[in-house]
C-alpha cells in the first residue's frame, strides 16, 4: 500500500483526483440523472443520434457542473473540450469551432465545448458560441454559478437547456468522503477516519464537495504529521518500537486542518440576495433566532452594513408599519448608530434592530394602502381635486370657486368634519384598512370613528 506521505505530497488535488469517471458516480442531482433525462441521453454510448442539446448548469461552486460534463465526455465517448471564461477569448472559442467542424466533416465525431464559468464572458464573447451553437457544430456545455437570466444572453438561452444543480445533501457528501478515503484514486485507505471527523467534514462542507474533500485532504496530511511524530518518538524510547498503525483522522485534525467554515456568498451573486431574502422574512416572520443566523451570516461574509440597515428601516416600514410606529424608529437609530461607529461594534445596534422588529407586532396595512393606491392613479382614476380643496390664495383663484365651501378642521370641536378629501371619481375608496394588531388597534378604533364623521355630510 502507498504510504500516507507518498499520497499527500505534491499530487494532483484529491477533489480532481476523485472526479467521477462515469455517471453512476455522480454523487446527488438526482433530478438530474434519470433514466432518459437530457444529460443521461448525451452521456449514453449508445444514442441512435449523434447530436446533442446544449445545456446550461446553474448551481453553486462544488455541486458538480465540471464533474457531469466530464462525466458525459466520458461516458458517451464524444470529443471533449474544455475552456474557462477566466483566460479564453473569442479567438479561443472560434479555433473550437472550426476543429469541431473538421472532426465533424473528417472522423464524423462530435465535439462537447465545456465552458466554465461562462457569466464571465462579455456579450461579444457569448455572441461568438451562437453559430456553434445554432448550427451544431459543438454541443455546449456551460456552468455558471450567476443566475443565467442576468449572466447569459437571451438567444444563447433560447438555444439551450437550463438545468439547475441543488447543494449536495449530508448523505452525499459522506458518501463522497467514504470513497475518497478507500478508493485508490483517492487516500487508497492510507488514513482512518473517526465517526467525528466525518461528522465535522460533512458539516464544514456546506454542501460542497470540493470543499469537503479539500478539507479531508488537509485533515489527513495533519493526522499523517501527528503519527510520524509520534511515531518517531516511539522509536528514539524504544528502537525495537513496531510500525506505528494506520493514522486516524480526529476532529481534532479537522480543526487543525479547517480554522472554520467557509461562507458560501457573494456580494454580487445569488447569495446575497438569497440571504437578505431570508434575512427580511425571518423577521416578517416573527422568528429573532433565524433573522439573527442570517444576519451573522452576512456580517461574517462582510456584507456592506449599511446595506443590512437600510432593509431593516425598508422592513420597519412595510411589515411593521403602524402596529409599533417604534419600530421605524429603532431601525432609523441603527442606521445611524452603524454609520456612527462602524464595524463590528455596529453589529449591536443592527442585532437590536432585528430583535426588536421581529418580535413587535406587524401590519402592512400602510405598505398595501399605498400600493392600491398608486395602482388607481396608473388606472387613470384620479380626477379633479374638489374645489374646495384647492389652492384659494393666488389671484383670482377665489373668482374660480377654489376654496369655496372648506371648513377649517380646527375650527371643529373634535378637529375634524364632514367634508370630501377625495375626488368625486374616488370618493368613499378606501386604502388603508388597519389591522387589529399592536398599536394599530386603537388606530383601527379611531378610524372607525373618523370616518363616520367624515361620511356624514
Amino acid at each position: 500500500m502507498t504510504s500516507p506521505a507518498a499520497l499527500l505530497s505534491g499530487q494532483t488535488p484529491l477533489a480532481v483526483r476523485m472526479r467521477p469517471i462515469s455517471l453512476d458516480e455522480v454523487a446527488g442531482q438526482r433530478h438530474l440523472l434519470r433514466a432518459g433525462s437530457p444529460i443521461v441521453a448525451l452521456a449514453d454510448p449508445d444514442a441512435t443520434s449523434p447530436g446533442g442539446v446544449s445545456m446550461i448548469l446553474w448551481g453553486p461552486p462544488g455541486t458538480g457542473k465540471t464533474t457531469l460534463a466530464q462525466a458525459i465526455a466520458r461516458s458517451s465517448g464524444r470529443r471533449f473540450v474544455e475552456l474557462s471564461a477566466v483566460t479564453a477569448g473569442v479567438k479561443d472559442v472560434r479555433e473550437v469551432m472550426q476543429e469541431a467542424i473538421t472532426q465533424r466533416d473528417l472522423y464524423g465525431q462530435t465535439t462537447i465545448l465545456f465552458l466554465d464559468e461562462i457569466h464571465r464572458f462579455t456579450k461579444a464573447q457569448q455572441d461568438a458560441l451562437l453559430p456553434g451553437v445554432e448550427n451544431g457544430w459543438v454541443i455546449l456545455i456551460a456552468a455558471t454559478t450567476e443566475n443565467p437570466s442576468f449572466s447569459v444572453i437571451s438567444p444563447l438561452l433560447s438555444r439551450s437547456l437550463l438545468l439547475t444543480l441543488q447543494l449536495l445533501t449530508d448523505d452525499d457528501i459522506g458518501v463522497l468522503i467514504d470513497r475518497a478515503v478507500t478508493d485508490a484514486r483517492g487516500l487508497n485507505s492510507s488514513v482512518v477516519l473517526s465517526d467525528e471527523a466525518r461528522v465535522a467534514l460533512i458539516r464544514l462542507s456546506s454542501g460542497d464537495a470540493r470543499r469537503a474533500l479539500t478539507a479531508l485532504e488537509a485533515a489527513a496530511a495533519v493526522a499523517v504529521s501527528h503519527s510520524t511524530e509520534a511515531k518517531a518518538g516511539g522509536k528514539k524510547k524504544n528502537k525495537d518500537a513496531g510500525e506505528a498503525a494506520v493514522p486516524t483522522v480526529s476532529a481534532d485534525d479537522v480543526s487543525q486542518a479547517v480554522d472554520k467554515a467557509l461562507l458560501r456568498y457573494d456580494r454580487q451573486g445569488d447569495e446575497h440576495y438569497d440571504v437578505i431574502s431570508a434575512f427580511i422574512k425571518s423577521i416578517r416572520g416573527s422568528d429573532p433566532d433565524a433573522a439573527l443566523h442570517y444576519l451573522a451570516r452576512m456580517i461574517e461574509a462582510g456584507e456592506d452594513p449599511r446595506f443590512i440597515a437600510r432593509r431593516l428601516v425598508i422592513s420597519a416600514s412595510e411589515d411593521v408599519g403602524l402596529a409599533d410606529p417604534q419600530g421605524l424608529v429603532i431601525a432609523v437609530a441603527a442606521a445611524d448608530a452603524v454609520a456612527f461607529i462602524g464595524m463590528p461594534e455596529g453589529r449591536i445596534p443592527l442585532a437590536e434592530a432585528t430583535v426588536y422588529l421581529a418580535t413587535t407586532a406587524k401590519s402592512n396595512a400602510a405598505y398595501v394602502g399605498i400600493d392600491a393606491a398608486i395602482a388607481d392613479i396608473r388606472k387613470g382614476g384620479f380626477g379633479r381635486v374638489p374645489l374646495h380643496l384647492r389652492d384659494a390664495h393666488y389671484p383670482g383663484a377665489k373668482r374660480l370657486g377654489h376654496g369655496k365651501g372648506y371648513v377649517y378642521s380646527h375650527d371643529s370641536e373634535y378637529g375634524i368634519v364632514p367634508q370630501q378629501y377625495l375626488p368625486d371619481e374616488l370618493d368613499g375608496r378606501r386604502y388603508y384598512e388597519p389591522k387589529s394588531l399592536g398599536a394599530e388597534r386603537d388606530v383601527a378604533a379611531r378610524l372607525e370613528r373618523i370616518r363616520r364623521i367624515l361620511g356624514d355630510r
